[in-house]
C-alpha cells in the first residue's frame, strides 16, 4: 500500500509540472522609449501585468522580452496595457494625454537616444 501511495503522489506530482510548462509562453516585441527613466516604467509596469512572470526591456534595440502565462493573458492584451503606461507597441499607441504627461526626457517620438 505504501509503494502505490509513493507511485500516486510522483505520477501526480509529474502530471501537474509537464502542465505547468505548456503555459509559460516568451515573446520580444518593439516598446519605444529613450531612456533609463523609460526602462524603469517599462520594465516594472510589465511584470506588474497579472500573468507576466518576466520582462526586461533593452534601451539599445527597444526590444522587450517577457514570460507569461498564456492562461491568465494574451500578448494583445499585454501590448495594449504597455501602451497605456505611455508607450507605443508594435500593435498599440499609447494614449497622447499619458504619453504628454511622461517626464520629458521620456518624449521618444521627438528625442534621440541618449
Amino acid at each position: 500500500m505504501k509503494y502505490i501511495s509513493i507511485f500516486f503522489l510522483l505520477f501526480f506530482s509529474f502530471g501537474f509540472s509537464q502542465d505547468s510548462g505548456d503555459k509559460n509562453k516568451k515573446a520580444t516585441f518593439i516598446v519605444n522609449g529613450v531612456c533609463d527613466m523609460c526602462k524603469k516604467r517599462i520594465d516594472i509596469g510589465s511584470v506588474k501585468i497579472k500573468g507576466v512572470k518576466y520582462a526586461n526591456w533593452d534601451l539599445a534595440s527597444n526590444n522587450l522580452s517577457i514570460i507569461y502565462n498564456s492562461n491568465k493573458i494574451n500578448l494583445d492584451s499585454i501590448q495594449k496595457q504597455i501602451a497605456a503606461l505611455g508607450h507605443d507597441t508594435e500593435k498599440h499607441k499609447a494614449p497622447e494625454t499619458v504619453y504628454n504627461s511622461l517626464p520629458e526626457c521620456c518624449f521618444y517620438k521627438t528625442n534621440t537616444p541618449h
